[in-house]
């Protein structure tokens, strides 16, 4: 696969080599020829210098054969303005761009790009692991609208059914483990103490679920 990174700070630094360990046929821009020194030595990817709005590093970053583009510097309107570009003049398939400021999200999204905001996601992880203690966030979709949650199952919902765990929290459940082996989510699964729910949920269902947990201590 053949993927341009444009901008090479930290993020984009990171990304182009981890990218590249896994195989990829990378290509990270920059304009700053000092940025590409955040690549460790053993990157093997190519490095293009120069503004991306211009058409000849289009093309020597070989924007014609790329499958995807990562447009992820610290401007919201270059990132969007290059991520359109990609997609509606050299027809790239899988673009995504980084969201730097929540502000100038709206324009990002007016294109329908794949967006991800490190700053918004990273805040919200952070809240959600400080907030939710009977429960963890393990993994966040989008840009953390959707959450897979892992919620252990205290002793007061010994023998109550899974379905009646989750009514009314509009959150569905993944998977079940008990004792380290894991099964599919069926609804009339019997729950024991201690076994282990991943649910997925928005940040409203989850709140839910967390409400209903100190109530059952009290049964």
């Amino acid at each position: 696969m053949n993927v341009i990174v444009v901008g090479c700070g930290r993020l984009g630094g990171n990304l182009a080599y981890r990218l590249s360990q896994r195989g990829y046929q990378v290509v990270v821009v920059d304009q700053n020829p000092a940025a590409f020194n955040n690549m460790p030595p053993d990157f093997h990817g190519r490095t293009v210098e120069g503004d991306m709005l211009a058409e000849d590093v289009w093309h020597r970053a070989g924007i014609e054969q790329a499958d995807s583009l990562a447009a992820v510097t610290s401007s919201d309107t270059l990132n969007a303005v290059v991520a359109h570009v990609a997609r509606t003049v050299y027809h790239v398939l899988n673009v995504v761009v980084r969201n730097y400021d929540s502000r100038w999200r709206p324009l990002q999204e007016a294109f329908g790009l794949q967006i991800v905001g490190p700053a918004s996601w990273g805040a919200q992880r952070i809240e959600e692991m400080l907030h939710y203690g009977e429960m963890r966030p393990v993994f966040s979709a989008g840009n953390g609208e959707i959450g897979i949650y892992e919620v252990i199952v205290s002793d007061a919902w010994q023998s109550r059914r899974l379905e009646e765990f989750l009514t009314g929290t509009g959150c569905l459940a993944a998977a079940v483990s008990r004792a380290g082996r894991a099964m599919l989510p069926a609804p009339e699964i019997i729950l024991e103490g201690g076994d282990v729910v991943h649910v997925s949920a928005t940040q409203d269902g989850i709140e839910a679920l967390q409400q209903r947990l100190p109530e059952t201590r009290e049964v």
